[in-house]
């Protein structure tokens, strides 16, 4: 029993010995190099009947052979992305599984191209993974190959251009953690590659006003993000210059250089005045400037404009021209004065050989040459440019003339003598009896035909260059020779004794003829016409009879009004503060019919203005005929408009009149406004017309916010010291201002103005009133009303010329559909200058 036991023992230990021994063989054959094959000897295990030192004979009873598979070749990376690794490798023969391990993450793989390409998806972004792979074959795999890859990093976020001058760009992003970079510009082979801690990079050395195309990329380990890209410009360059090609009173036109056909332009004149300029093709930029100021300085800036980006500004400045032949100006014989708005730093007056600098603002140049024409220049300087701002010709008045009579043609003519003075002048001018005579300048005398012997004859001289005259005219008389008289009356007393011998001869024989009732006839008197009207009816009888022995009557009535008035005193506008107020030395108001403006304290300056009340056919205060204001004026002229309560105001010259100024533009240009004094006058309409125009002025108080409506009648047709071309227009202008007085029904006067406010201003308010009186009376007293004119106002109907006119448009009223022939007012400077006439004003 004790060895039976034994037996059972041993042969359940060589049982264990046995799997033992076949588990040892297995592994060992999987691990196993390649093509060895791993014999395993299985041993039966010895019976029970066995002793347990016996052996059985060593021959194998089962034996198993199994191949350890190759690795695979090349194992290599062949693409990543963010999240991704793409692996390749070849093909192992006879294999078609594979498996891959790694992070612990196993995939299994089957293939049978020769270059297998597996790509790994889910992955974390710029990490490092470690890969295996094995080959299995028969459920055996190979030893395995290791290879490590990495994904790429994500690409950086808000990449922006930051900033630019002309030849660098500056981008920024936000950085990516653990990242370098790489920045390329497009079309080139140069990278810039940047550390992690950067966000923002300038690349340098570009071209200005060029757009440009950058990628940026982040880099891990080598391995780049897919990038990202954006366009970025420099600034474009400052342009170099900018030219003033065009200077206008309102207007300019600026040009500089084009470089590129894709670049814009910005104009800033000022803040709230900027103009895009939109690219061109020319090779220059010209720009048109307009509605500015005259005489006026203005800074502006040109600005170069690509893709939005502004280059550095061009900073410039430039002046509006002057208007100088509406400056008001003052010119004497050795002198020319003038006030000029706008901008200039230096005048100068030059005749060709002398230049005479204004020492101040206000224009003045003295010592000039009498009779001279000088060119007045105006420049503006500042910052070594020069601007012309205007060029104007003023002639010097002539120097004044002495002359005396000497007898001629026994009493029948005068020879007039006169010396030559220093200066320049064209022309001599000699008036008497009503004519005028103009004589060469080389000449030094003149005769005078068609006189009577031993008569006084009233005469006056003045030189003229060009058409500026003497500012005094020398005035003398002329005695002619009493040779003629004396032997006219001897045969004046022989012929008379023989008159009375036959008158005592027929009263002795035939002295039934004295009592024969017939009127005798002799001579052409003309009726003492001063205080009379003429009927309608007869009144062109009067003026054919006025028109007689070349329109002597015309002459002889005109002249007899020459004194009427003078000996009346003008005290206050002769005062010396009043003096500069006064456009013209011998037309002032006289002191009891003068307009008064309100002043809070009596005062005899103050309250002075070159206007006078006038007489009309309804009261003596129905007009105030009114110097044109001067510059210096117009407030106070709006100050009488607004207290006269006027509502009206007739205007026959025109502001500028053969480049002089004749009256300061008082009113403000169509739909504008200005402020004079306390007043506020606005332009609501301007109607023209081809002798006149019509405007529509408001005028509100400052003070008390009271608005009122001034009509403005201008007569644009009437040349100085003569008459219109026809006597129609002035009669349809006037048939405008009469309409307009009737409808308002106001008792307020009439201003009436001119340059002086005598001759056109007395002609337009004679004509008014006469034609009221020929309407309502069917007569008209012309010569008597301007005679209670000129009692009111010194020279009112200033010309004889003028004086005809007024005899015309009574006529041609009379007899409006027809025509005389010859029109006795044509040429009426020529041929109807008064003998005794004032000077010509200026």
């Amino acid at each position: 029993m004790k060895l039976l036991s034994f037996k059972s023992t041993s042969n359940r230990l060589g049982l264990c010995i046995s799997f033992i021994l076949l588990w040892v063989v297995i592994e060992c054959t999987t691990i196993s190099p390649p093509s060895t094959m791993v014999t395993t000897t299985v041993t039966s295990a010895p019976n029970a009947t066995m002793q347990p030192r016996e052996t059985s004979s060593s021959e194998p009873t089962a034996s198993t052979t199994k191949p350890h598979p190759p690795d695979v070749k090349e194992f290599s990376v062949v693409g990543q992305n963010e999240t991704s690794i793409t692996l390749q490798w070849k093909q192992v023969d006879n294999s078609t599984h594979y498996i891959l391990r790694f992070s612990r993450r196993e995939e299994n793989i089957s293939s049978s191209a020769a270059a297998v390409t597996y790509t790994v998806y889910h992955l974390t972004n710029a990490t490092r993974y470690d890969f295996s792979l094995f080959t299995v074959f028969a459920n055996v795999s190979s030893s395995g190959v290791t290879i490590t890859a990495v994904t790429a990093p994500r690409n950086v976020e808000d990449l922006k251009q930051v900033g630019q001058n002309e030849t660098s760009i500056t981008l920024q992003w936000k950085q990516v953690n653990n990242s370098d970079y790489t920045l390329r510009l497009s079309g080139s082979e140069e990278n810039f590659t940047l550390s992690a801690e950067v966000g923002r990079h300038t690349i340098f050395l570009l071209l200005s006003g060029h757009e440009y195309s950058f990628s940026l990329f982040t880099v891990f380990a080598n391995v780049s993000s897919s990038g990202v890209t954006i366009s970025a410009v420099t600034e474009p360059p400052m342009v170099l210059s900018v030219n003033v090609t065009e200077r206008c009173l309102t207007k300019v036109t600026l040009e500089w250089a084009n470089q590129k056909e894709d670049w814009e332009y910005i104009l800033q004149i000022t803040e709230n005045n900027v103009s895009t300029i939109e690219n061109r093709s020319s090779d220059t930029v010209s720009y048109f400037v307009s509605n500015l100021n005259p005489g006026t300085k203005y800074h502006f800036n040109v600005i170069t404009l690509f893709r939005g980006i502004n280059s550095t500004p061009y900073p410039d400045f430039f002046v509006t021209t002057i208007d100088c032949a509406s400056g008001n100006w003052h010119v004497t014989n050795s002198s020319i004065q003038g006030k000029i708005e706008g901008l200039f730093s230096r005048a100068t007056a030059s005749n060709g050989s002398q230049d005479h600098i204004s020492p101040s603002k206000d224009l003045s140049f003295t010592g000039l040459y009498p009779g001279a024409t000088y060119e007045v220049s105006l420049e503006y300087e500042k910052e070594s440019k020069s601007f012309p701002q205007c060029k104007h010709k003023l002639t010097v008045l002539p120097p004044n003339l002495k002359a005396h009579c000497e007898y001629w043609a026994g009493g029948y003519s005068a020879r007039v003598v006169w010396s030559r003075p220093n200066g320049v002048w064209t022309t001599v001018q000699v008036n008497t009896t009503g004519k005028t005579f103009n004589i060469d300048g080389n000449e030094d005398h003149h005769i005078i035909p068609r006189l009577q012997p031993a008569k006084r004859y009233k005469v006056s001289i003045s030189l003229l260059s060009g058409s500026e005259r003497s500012a005094e005219p020398f005035e003398f008389f002329c005695l002619t020779d009493q040779r003629g008289v004396i032997a006219g009356s001897f045969f004046g007393v022989l012929l008379f004794l023989v008159l009375v011998c036959v008158a005592a001869f027929i009263f002795l024989k035939k002295p039934d003829i004295i009592r024969r009732k017939k009127s005798f006839t002799g001579g052409s008197k003309l009726p003492n016409t001063k205080e009379k009207a003429i009927s309608a009816a007869k009144f062109q009888d009067h003026f054919n009879q006025l028109s007689l022995d070349e329109n002597r009557g015309f002459s002889e009535e005109y002249e007899d009004l020459s004194s009427v008035g003078k000996n009346q005193t003008h005290r206050i506008a002769t005062l010396p503060d009043n003096k500069a107020k006064n456009r013209f030395t011998n037309v002032l108001p006289y002191d009891w019919c003068r307009v008064k403006l309100i002043t809070s304290a009596p005062s005899e300056t103050l309250d002075y203005i070159n206007a006078s009340y006038m007489p009309g056919y309804n009261s003596n205060r129905e007009y105030i005929a009114t110097q044109g204001p001067l510059f210096s004026t117009v407030g106070d002229f709006w100050k009488m408009i607004w207290e006269q309560r006027v509502n009206a105001i007739v205007m026959v010259t025109n502001c500028t009149e053969g480049g002089r100024n004749k009256c300061e533009q008082y009113w403000p240009d169509d739909r504008k406004q200005c402020l004079c004094g306390e007043l506020l006058v606005t332009t609501r309409s301007q109607q023209k017309e081809s002798s006149w125009t019509l405007r529509e002025f408001s005028v509100k108080h400052e003070n008390n916010s009271e608005e009122r409506t001034v009509k403005h009648f201008h007569f644009t047709a009437w040349p100085d010291h003569g008459v219109p071309e026809d006597t129609g227009i002035l009669i349809q202008f006037r048939e405008l201002i009469r309409r307009h007085i009737k409808g308002e029904g106001t008792e307020a006067p009439t201003v009436v103005h001119c340059s002086a406010g005598v001759g056109r201003t007395g002609t337009i308010i004679a004509l008014d009133v006469l034609l009221q009186q020929l309407e309502k009376e069917r007569a008209v007293g012309i010569n008597a009303f301007v005679h209670k004119m000129r009692l009111n106002r010194p020279h009112m109907v200033q010309t004889e010329s003028q004086y005809v006119f007024l005899h015309q448009c009574i006529v041609d009223t009379l007899r409006p559909h027809e025509r005389t022939e010859e029109n006795i007012y044509e040429n009426a400077d020529m041929i109807y200058v008064n003998a005794t006439a004032l000077r010509e004003l200026r």
